[in-house]
């Protein structure tokens, strides 16, 4: 997304004269209008750990069909560490970004092993497991310490560029540092988790990407982009694809067909090819081929080339 610099609070962080207003007015309606989620009814870390991971990138309604079997399957930390990285790959089954998986299985495994099974209470330590960047160690050490810090994502982004400054289109948004430095002036002592969790909530169900529903916004009367937002006519950011399919996409579909074979058989490329394609070319033999060192780079699949006479090559879940 490109950040806007139309508005009369451009190029400078807004005043605080309305902020206090604006985050009475959130936590109000956050009072009566929260999601209730799982995630959010557990004392856990463990599980909050798991729905942080999940909930990166990924739809609400999504998680919520995985979430509970997944806690169930590995009900504990250590229970996770134990198992096989291919069973908790196919336990992530129908959230997409798989590496996400082997991110959270190696989190648990280094957690088992060099911190006793807690969750550290430090943003350095927390970035230094796999896939933990700055906003899901944020995220984490509000849910699970309680500590009252900024945790910004793409919905927060949105959200407080569009109270904060005079946006022109739905797409548009100001630089994430400045967010994140705006952010960290806005949390209320005490009340970081539900702030949190309101913005959260505000970005999701209200103040949306595509269709923001302004009219029930909680804070609509103190928005600079209320009512003057209007969608973008640019095109959508290019992404490697295949025939119009993102390759994001074909990654997917070939994790899903080796779940579907227990995780354990051995594929051949040209079956994983004709399946997710229908059709499998000679020429895009070495595009198949990218796509699968792509997901072994990742700790997805593993490759195994045959001898004389066949010469194929295999792949499997990792």
């Amino acid at each position: 997304m490109r950040s806007s610099s139309t508005g009369l609070m451009a190029g400078r962080t807004p005043r605080s004269d309305s902020s206090g207003r604006i985050i009475r007015a959130i936590l109000r309606w956050y009072a009566h209008q929260g999601r209730s989620l799982p995630w959010r009814t557990t004392r856990s870390a463990y599980r909050i750990l798991v729905a942080e991971i999940m909930l990166h990138q990924t739809q609400v309604t999504r998680v919520l069909r995985t979430y509970p079997e997944f806690v169930k399957r590995f009900p504990t930390l250590r229970a996770l560490a134990a198992a096989s990285r291919t069973d908790v790959v196919i336990a992530w089954r129908g959230l997409g970004y798989n590496r996400r998986a082997v991110h959270l299985h190696e989190t648990a495994r280094t957690l088992s092993l060099s911190c006793g099974g807690r969750i550290p209470t430090d943003e350095f330590r927390l970035r230094s497991l796999p896939g933990i960047g700055r906003y899901t160690a944020a995220a984490l050490l509000v849910s699970v310490h309680h500590r009252d810090l900024p945790v910004v994502d793409v919905n927060v982004r949105r959200v407080l560029s569009r109270i904060f400054w005079r946006l022109q289109t739905t797409i548009d948004t100001r630089p994430e540092r400045e967010i994140w430095f705006l952010a960290a002036s806005l949390v209320p002592s005490g009340r970081g988790y539900d702030w949190m969790q309101a913005l959260m909530d505000l970005g999701a169900t209200i103040c949306t990407a595509r269709a923001p529903h302004c009219p029930d916004c909680p804070v609509r009367g103190m928005c600079r982009s209320a009512g003057v937002l209007r969608p973008s006519n640019r095109p959508a950011r290019r992404e490697p694809s295949l025939e119009g399919v993102p390759d994001r996409l074909y990654r997917g579909r070939v994790v899903d067909l080796l779940r579907a074979r227990a995780g354990h058989a051995w594929v051949s490329i040209d079956l994983v090819g004709k399946s997710i394609l229908g059709e499998f070319r000679r020429e895009q033999k070495s595009w198949l081929m990218r796509l699968i060192h792509g997901l072994e780079r990742d700790g997805l699949v593993l490759v195994r080339r045959t001898g004389a006479p066949s010469r194929r090559t295999l792949i499997r879940l990792a």
